[in-house]
């Protein structure tokens, strides 16, 4: 073969790589999309839970959540509170950070997928996190326990009055924000098999309503405990939210059919 013949080959089949390669990127980039396109294979196995991580409220104490991992490690399961970056008010992209690298740490150490429940605004967290960081693909299942999942009232209310009282993460929770308006837009709901539990009672995250989210399996503790008193803060202690949590973690479906006062977990 002729020099000017190689030539011409060599870049015909430099062609052809190219078109292989431009192929496959677009065969892989029609894979992804919006979170809410994760497919099945994708998911964590249903029947092969992990760690429990829970995420705190705004501020980020962990002490209301302890009593409830204390309740989850009773079952044999491993749950971890996660200590949020300097107080828990600094932005919930920080917060986001925290999950997701403990969510990490944890498939590292072996474990087939984790569960989130996020109380408060750890479930905003949790649900940004579903959002950008492929989280429906490291989460089995996700539980939220009177979280502002379209934002509270209250924040919007507070930078209306007290500016100088509601720092960053507060602001991000007011309905409207960049993030509640990020996570609106995000189907989070259908991306994960979600609990969302909420209470009439509810004085922090207000309406109650907005911890109700499309696509999720939500659940008003009055409805399954009529005459049930829980604010916001007794929504972690609470037996009937143990109880409700407890069975959505389950290797069963998230079902709450039969689940009543303090009702114990099925499954």
């Amino acid at each position: 073969m002729s020099p000017r013949r190689r030539l011409l080959a060599a870049i015909l089949a430099l062609v052809v790589l190219v078109a292989v390669v431009l192929v496959g990127a677009r065969v892989a980039g029609s894979s992804g999309g919006d979170v809410g396109e994760v497919g099945p294979a994708a998911r964590p196995a249903q029947d092969r839970p992990g760690t429990v991580l829970l995420v705190p409220g705004y501020g980020g104490s962990r002490d209301s959540l302890l009593q409830l991992a204390s309740r989850i490690e009773a079952t044999g399961r491993d749950a971890q509170v996660l200590t949020l970056v300097g107080d828990g008010t600094g932005g919930l992209s920080a917060q986001v950070d925290v999950l997701d690298a403990a969510a990490d740490a944890a498939l590292a150490a072996g474990a087939p997928s984790v569960d989130v429940v996020g109380y408060s605004a750890g479930g905003v967290v949790t649900g940004l996190w579903i959002s950008r960081d492929d989280g429906a693909a490291k989460a089995r299942r996700v539980v939220t326990m009177g979280s502002p999942l379209h934002g509270t009232s209250l924040a919007a209310l507070a930078i209306a009055q007290a500016p100088d009282a509601c720092p960053v993460a507060c602001r991000q929770l007011a309905p409207g924000s960049a993030e509640v308006t990020e996570l609106d837009r995000a189907d989070v709901g259908a991306a994960v098999p979600w609990l969302s539990i909420w209470t009439a009672d509810d004085e922090t995250s207000t309406p109650p309503e907005t911890a109700c989210l499309d696509g999720a399996t939500n659940v008003r503790v009055q409805d399954v405990c009529p005459g049930a008193r829980v604010g916001h803060s007794n929504l972690p202690r609470d037996a009937t939210v143990t109880g409700l949590v407890l069975r959505a973690i389950g290797t069963g479906p998230v079902d709450v059919a039969g689940a009543g006062c303090g009702a114990a977990p099925a499954g």
